[in-house]
């Protein structure tokens, strides 16, 4: 794509929030980085209402590459940042990493290989080890744990935190205009070609994260009450299964009163009223759930499906007259 007079074909989107310390480090790698693609080669920072000297940072110090700043008119968070910044890329190839390095910044050149060879619409970075203290490591392992089970089964084990993708998944992905959502599972739901690069990542060497315990658990409901229906189903469920149990319960309860075992006047009437709206109460939230799901569901208006590719092939060959 034409940017004034250069023909920008590789974008690379990087979210700053409390990177100041960094910025330094990150512009040599960029540096690195911009000698292999040179001028078809542009950088988007997305200055997320970063409270400290970020933007200066990058303004004094960004040389060597084309670059754009975009600024938030405060904190959005670093996953509408990235949207952000996709909106803004004009590469056909758009890839995303993170200001502090964790993440080697020679995997953006191993993604756009891949997606210039046409083998993959989309290249997530695999990581398979992290230089990082125990309990973080042990947290961080349980979170994509819990992630990979209930909402998304095709995310790697360790989680996605790196990614690069071509113009057609760009004008896809922003076509789904959802807040409170999760991009890594927008991604996923996407579709197309996927491919995978492992890493292993690297401790942080300067200043500490802002993606802290409370974003990280906000980051898990909305990626739950968006793409998944479970917490309604086991609801349903529990219902249903309260239902059954109480038949059960209710038939035994009434054998034992004919039988003359039970002696209090009004238990088995009381028993069997409890049991009985008790299950029925839950399953018909369980019901009433599943419709207000699919309601929501529609608000989203998420597109009902997306064509990869067509191929027409035109075999028609005219006939001998018999």
């Amino acid at each position: 794509m034409k940017n004034g007079n250069l023909l920008i074909s590789h974008s690379l989107v990087i979210p700053v929030y409390g990177n100041e310390e960094n910025i330094p480090h990150l512009v040599l790698a960029l540096q690195k980085m911009a000698r292999a693609y040179g001028e078809s080669f542009e950088v988007v920072f997305v200055i997320d209402g970063s409270p400290d000297n970020s933007l200066n940072r990058i303004l004094e110090l960004a040389d060597g590459f084309n670059y754009k700043t975009v600024s938030h008119s405060r904190n959005f968070g670093s996953f509408v940042a990235i949207r952000t910044g996709i909106e803004h890329a004009e590469g056909k190839y758009i890839a995303v990493m993170a200001a502090d390095l964790q993440e080697p910044p020679h995997l953006i050149e191993d993604f756009f290989k891949i997606l210039e060879a046409d083998e993959a619409d989309l290249v997530f970075g695999r990581r398979i080890d992290r230089n990082d203290p125990i309990l973080k490591k042990l947290l961080s392992n349980v979170y994509w744990w819990f992630y990979k089970k209930v909402i998304e089964p095709d995310l790697p084990k360790g989680g996605v935190d790196i990614f690069a993708c071509t113009e057609e998944i760009k004008k896809s992905l922003l076509k789904i205009e959802e807040p409170n959502s999760s991009l890594i599972a927008q991604l996923f739901w996407l579709g197309y070609r996927r491919e995978f690069v492992s890493y292993v990542r690297q401790e942080r060497q300067h200043g500490t994260s802002a993606w802290g315990l409370g974003k990280r658990i906000r980051y898990m409901i909305d990626s739950v009450f968006s793409y998944t229906d479970l917490p309604i189903m086991l609801v349903l469920w529990l219902g249903l299964g309260s239902l059954t149990v109480t038949t059960t319960v209710g038939i035994v309860t009434i054998v034992a009163k004919f039988a003359g075992l039970i002696a209090v006047q009004g238990y088995t009437a009381i028993v069997l009223l409890i049991l009985f709206l008790g299950s029925l109460i839950i399953t018909i939230q369980g019901v009433i759930g599943c419709y207000l799901w699919r309601t929501f569901e529609n608000t989203k208006k998420r597109p009902i499906s997306l064509v990869r590719s067509v191929e027409v092939k035109h075999n028609f060959k005219k006939m001998k007259a018999l």
